[in-house]
């Protein structure tokens, strides 16, 4: 009883684990999470043995039957997890022998746990990749949705936080479905990098055991197996590049989420939130405070927090596998669960989102945004350098500011003072939406331009 309950790795130990080791060494918390890709993993193994004919058919049968049953008991909670045995590659051999006998002790044949646990690691980030692909598909199609709606809302466009020139609603939705496509294309690529086998490079030398690699890597899903024995087990980057995926994707959240925490404001009043998006106070029986929002802007730094401290516990590491390598699985799947909350978070956000058009057309027409508009006017109809059309719109703007108009408000007459021979067409340069439609550029706020991405993204995006 007392060698049954001793550790796998004990036989060469003439004392018990510490148990505070034991209690900060085991990682069964974290990674029971890898169940079914340590099972799956296991079950490969166990028929490329029998293909090989490492182990006969009869003994790989028996291991396969008694995993399946391990696997069944796990998703029906039968299963007693024990950080006795560590982590869940050990607690699952631990079943094994209880319900197969000795027969368990052939599947540990030809691998370690350092290229098992790396096999189940990366199976679960590109199942987790796919996972944040499909929602930030999702939260694309919803920023989608409520351009196609807001095609002719003018807005103020921003620089320094102060009014620059007029935009569409529209287009500014768009500019996030742009960020959102590039976190999508981050993730995809993390799959395309990740798409090798870790499994058979054992503890860092490979075996002398005649496997299969190609075979295991084709059943698990990777287009080919690992290069180097040592760099596999060494090799975190994997883990890195999901992190440093997604806390560029918590970035961009968080920069929208700031961006509507000051629209909602009551100096701005650009946007209203859903009251299920809102909560009160305790105190204040008016408030109806942005809470969610808040919450996602905080939640950034958890995911850069998990960057960081994988990259901290990786850069003094010589090769090739140390047990500080275990931090990694509780630090991936922190900053997929926040990450993966803030989307969904995002996602209702945004579709219930309702803009305050009139007063985004109000402040579109505040701060002399169509003063560039005059500027360009001039260029293209008398002849000047932008240089000097810039002095000469600078002087109208400094002569509405001291009359305490707008520029939409001054009469041909007083555009006139700055310039003598102007043509009463150039009145329509001060209007805002004339300002929107007159940027026609590729990738510019004219309504043609949009109307024609938002054709483009949704065939992208059916």
């Amino acid at each position: 009883m007392k060698d049954k309950n001793k550790a796998v790795w004990g036989a060469r130990f003439n004392k018990a684990t510490s148990e505070i080791f034991e209690k900060i060494g085991a990682s069964i918390d974290v990674d029971k999470r890898l169940f079914e890709e340590d099972i799956l993993g296991s079950i490969i193994h166990a028929q490329m043995l029998v293909k090989q004919k490492i182990i006969n058919k009869k003994r790989g049968n028996r291991i396969i039957l008694g995993l399946k049953k391990i696997e069944n008991e796990i998703k029906k909670n039968k299963f007693i997890f024990n950080k006795k045995y560590e982590d869940i590659h050990l607690n699952i051999e631990k079943r094994l022998y209880t319900i197969i006998g000795a027969d368990a002790g052939y599947l540990h044949i030809a691998r370690s746990r350092n290229d098992q646990v790396i096999t189940d690691f990366k199976l679960w980030i590109k199942k987790a990749s796919k996972k944040i692909v499909k929602n930030l598909n999702s939260l694309i199609k919803s920023f989608l949705k409520k351009s196609e709606g807001n095609i002719k809302t003018i807005m103020p466009g921003l620089t320094h936080l102060k009014n620059a020139q007029p935009i569409s609603f529209a287009h500014y939705l768009l500019a996030y479905i742009e960020m959102f496509k590039r976190d999508k294309k981050r993730f995809i690529s993390n799959i395309n990098y990740i798409d090798e086998c870790p499994l058979g490079v054992c503890a860092l030398a490979g075996t002398s055991y005649k496997i299969d690699r190609n075979f295991t890597s084709k059943k698990l899903g990777f287009k080919k197996p690992t290069n180097n024995s040592i760099d596999t087990v060494s090799d975190r980057d994997f883990a890195l590049d999901f992190l440093s995926s997604a806390s560029i994707c918590a970035m961009h959240i968080s920069r929208l989420a700031e961006e509507l925490i000051i629209w909602n404001s009551d100096a701005f009043r650009l946007i209203k939130f859903d009251d299920k998006m809102l909560t009160g106070s305790s105190i204040m029986p008016q408030k109806k405070n942005p809470d969610p929002v808040e919450l996602i802007r905080g939640r950034a730094g958890k995911n850069f927090g998990s960057l960081q401290a994988m990259l901290t516990t990786m850069k003094g590491l010589p090769l090739s596998y140390y047990k500080d390598m275990q931090e990694d699985k509780a630090l991936v799947f922190h900053s997929y669960d926040t990450l993966l909350g803030s989307i969904i978070i995002t996602n209702e956000i945004i579709r219930t989102l309702k803009p305050n058009k009139e007063r985004m057309l109000s402040l579109s027409d505040e701060g002399y945004t169509t003063a560039t508009d005059f500027a360009d006017y001039l260029v293209k109809n008398n002849n000047l350098s932008f240089r000097e059309a810039y002095k000469i719109s600078a002087k109208l703007v400094n002569y509405a500011e001291k009359k305490k108009k707008k520029l939409s408000q001054l009469d041909f007459k007083e555009v006139k003072k700055v310039k003598n021979d102007l043509d009463k067409n150039v009145m329509k340069v001060f209007d805002v939406r004339h300002s929107v439609d007159s940027k026609s550029s590729y990738g510019g706020t004219a309504t043609k331009n949009i109307k024609k991405m938002i054709l483009k993204l949704k065939k992208e995006f059916k």
